[in-house]
């Protein structure tokens, strides 16, 4: 009897697809960073010695590991051996304060932490509240054991348990961009729901994906997971940087990519751009942050194959897919619920408004977290029920569906401002001030002011050799704008404060005014 592909059943691990590659395709590359490469057989046999070494350290199944190191082959592994031997990971940013990072391995209750001198700096403060956890230095380093004498020998014996759809694979830890980080319960149906439906866009035994974002990023995990899933090659990039990013992807002939805004922003800007032959790409996607209209034309103009928007949380609930290339009329939008996404508008009451209506977006999916580890009223607060009792997560964003069906965001909810009683989007005042030639970034936040309550405030950085001021540039916004829209100041800065994958921090901006 024909053995059914994965994508024809309701449900498949990780651990089964990879060991099934093994089997079939044993020498293709898995992975690649830098010189090295581990094919499949070589994937296969290391998640069995991190599931034995796991298993001998008393690691059971639903309890948790961490890992806070930089992009490697052994960063992979070990996150997909922890898979295989039923053991929760909680991937943390080494970008964390040392606090935090105490806090995310204490609410995790992570059994061990895997990492590496990137993160040396970090870990050393916070060593006492960490001596009870036993650390595996993936690079060798000293700050713990050596991950090469940590590992169980080749062969040792492993049990994989039964894993059921609802059982937690992963905890993403939220950027803390806006308060405490909250972990997000992924579980393995979720990332199945990610990796099935990867088909669509292209992934598959070919594919070669270039990743320039940390894997401790629902970003990058959300194209790594459909690549190895599918059996297809990873190319990990331990730190983004353009010019080595456009060698890499011209020399292995990349096929498919994760970015974000900023990372497109830099590569076109690279002086050497255009000089790189990328016919390769078949399929591009960005998310995580604003993508601008006229950035996705610049890229649909100069970079060969697809462009596609991802439009999500990584909480999971109703996602969007704008295929760029396909409609370039509407790049203001964020596309059409994707395939089995049911995605709507609610009021601030929780009532769900009629097409056309600007209200929160709420979406339900296969693709759902299970909730915020350990914050039961967190996790209420960010559900919506419908009428027939459906879950849904609130996305905290503000849009609207065109006449098309198409989601066209206005902005985060909690950075909408309102002032002297009218609503107003920073986007659409973002959108204005970047039309300014001397602007090269911008982002706008509210303020407290006495008389109108909240007063938007932009903070931009401007081009070299632009030949206009901030005052200059503050004095043509306010020309554009509506009367209710109008900037209070310009601030110039060098460059905008933003997260590991290109989120920009608001918070910081505001605290620059208020002095928090």
């Amino acid at each position: 009897m024909t053995q059914p592909t994965p994508l024809q059943r309701p449900f498949t691990t990780m651990s089964v697809l990879v060991r099934e590659h093994a089997t079939q395709r044993p020498t293709q590359r898995a992975l690649m960073h830098g010189e090295r490469v581990l094919d499949y057989a070589g994937l296969d046999a290391a998640m069995d010695r991190i599931a034995a070494a796991l298993a001998r350290d008393g690691v059971r199944p639903g309890e948790a590991i961490a890992i806070c190191a930089s992009s490697s082959i052994e960063y992979a592994a070990v996150y997909l051996g922890a898979v295989r031997a039923g053991v929760v990971v909680a991937p943390l940013a080494p970008s964390s304060t040392p606090d935090s990072l105490a806090g995310m391995v204490a609410d995790a209750a992570a059994r061990i932490l895997f990492t590496d001198a990137t993160v040396a700096d970090v870990l050393q403060p916070v060593r006492d509240q960490l001596a009870a956890t036993p650390i595996v230095t993936l690079d060798g380093s000293d700050a713990g054991q050596p991950y090469q004498a940590w590992l169980a020998p080749a062969g040792t014996p492993v049990t994989e348990p039964g894993i059921r759809p609802e059982m937690p694979l992963n905890i993403i830890y939220s950027s803390g961009t806006t308060g405490t980080p909250k972990g997000i319960v992924q579980s393995h149906g979720m990332r199945w729901a990610h990796v099935s439906r990867g088909a669509a866009t292209g992934y598959g035994t070919h594919a070669i994906t270039l990743l320039s974002t940390p894997l401790y990023s629902n970003t990058t995990l959300a194209s790594f997971f459909p690549t190895i899933g599918l059996g297809g090659t990873a190319i990990l990039m331990a730190k983004f940087d353009a010019g080595q990013y456009l060698a890499l992807a011209q020399q292995h002939r990349a096929t498919h990519t994760m970015l974000v805004p900023v990372q497109y922003q830099r590569l076109l800007a690279h002086p050497e751009f255009d000089r790189h032959d990328l016919s390769s790409f078949q399929q591009k996607f960005c998310t995580s942050a604003p993508f601008s209209p006229a950035l996705k034309a610049e890229v649909l103009r100069r970079w060969p194959g697809a462009l596609t928007e991802l439009y999500g949380m990584t909480e999971g609930g109703g996602g969007c897919l704008l295929f760029a290339d396909q409609f370039p009329d509407k790049l203001h939008t964020v596309g059409r619920p994707a395939t089995g996404a049911d995605v709507r508008i609610i009021d601030d009451e929780g009532r769900e408004l009629p097409p056309g209506s600007t209200g929160e977006v709420v979406g339900r999916s296969a693709a759902m977290m299970n909730g915020y580890h350990n914050q039961p009223e967190k996790t209420a607060e960010t559900e919506w029920h419908d009428a027939q009792g459906q879950r849904f997560i609130r996305t905290g964003d503000i849009g609207r569906f065109d006449e098309d069906g198409f989601l066209v965001l206005m902005d985060r909810k909690k950075d909408m401002i309102i002032s002297g009683g009218f609503n107003i989007y920073p986007s659409d005042l973002e959108a204005v001030v970047r039309e300014h030639p001397a602007v090269a970034d911008v982002s706008v936040v509210g303020v407290p002011s006495e008389r109108w309550g909240e007063t938007p405030v932009a903070f931009v950085a401007l081009r070299a050799g632009g030949g206009a001021t901030a005052q200059d540039v503050l004095a043509w916004a306010n020309q554009h704008l509506g009367k209710t829209q109008r900037l209070a100041a310009i601030h110039e800065v060098e460059s905008l404060p933003r997260s590991a994958i290109g989120k920009v921090l608001k918070r910081e901006l505001r605290d620059r005014i208020t002095g928090a």
